[in-house]
């Protein structure tokens, strides 16, 4: 039987040792930010917080736990509000409570079999989708898939320095793409 959704919010509120209420504000910027990324404020994390898969920043900007644990709660959610709807996209385009929407693009760039991911990422020519048992990376117009296992991303960091960077992280630590098999779908 599929949870609630006051039963997933009190779930991720246990899980991850933070209140319902910054849980329910969460998955509300998460619904406003189309379920891939999410502004807010909220004491549970130091106030002014922002994430979207790859970034992450708290109102204490030096907390590393703190970041991972916003970046676990958001990673969890966005993928609900990617397989459920929300009684919000009805919502007018005058809504008071937004100050700008942009119109709907489709920008799927990964093969359509694989459904919606859980976690989507992209700086300059590099990006990646991340869906079960599978890792989509597009790096300057190259689409590579591969075979994740038993492996759960739940962790994506994103770097653009000298050179460009991604780090994938599972239950079982780092996931390290030359390790994992690839997939022609």
């Amino acid at each position: 039987m599929p949870l609630s959704e006051e039963g997933l919010i009190d779930r991720v509120s246990i899980r991850h040792s933070v209140s319902p209420d910054a849980v329910r504000t969460i998955l509300r910027a998460l619904r406003s930010g189309g379920g891939t990324m999410a502004q807010f404020s909220h004491p549970d994390f130091g106030g002014m917080s922002q994430w979207s898969p790859g970034m992450t920043m708290v109102g204490d900007m030096f907390n590393n736990s703190l970041k991972s644990k916003l970046d676990a709660v958001c990673t969890e959610l966005a993928a609900y509000v990617a397989q459920t709807p929300s009684a919000d996209r009805g919502r007018s385009r005058d809504d008071p409570e937004v100050s700008y929407r942009a119109g709907r693009q489709r920008s799927d760039w990964w093969p359509a079999n694989l459904g919606t991911p859980s976690a989507v990422g992209a700086q300059n020519e590099l990006r990646y989708a991340v869906f079960p048992r599978r890792l989509v990376i597009e790096d300057a117009g190259r689409v590579e898939i591969y075979d994740t296992g038993n492996h759960r991303i739940f962790g994506v960091a994103q770097a653009q320095s000298a050179d460009q960077t991604l780090t994938f992280t599972s239950q079982d630590g780092l996931v390290r793409v030359k390790d994992l098999p690839r997939v022609a779908e």
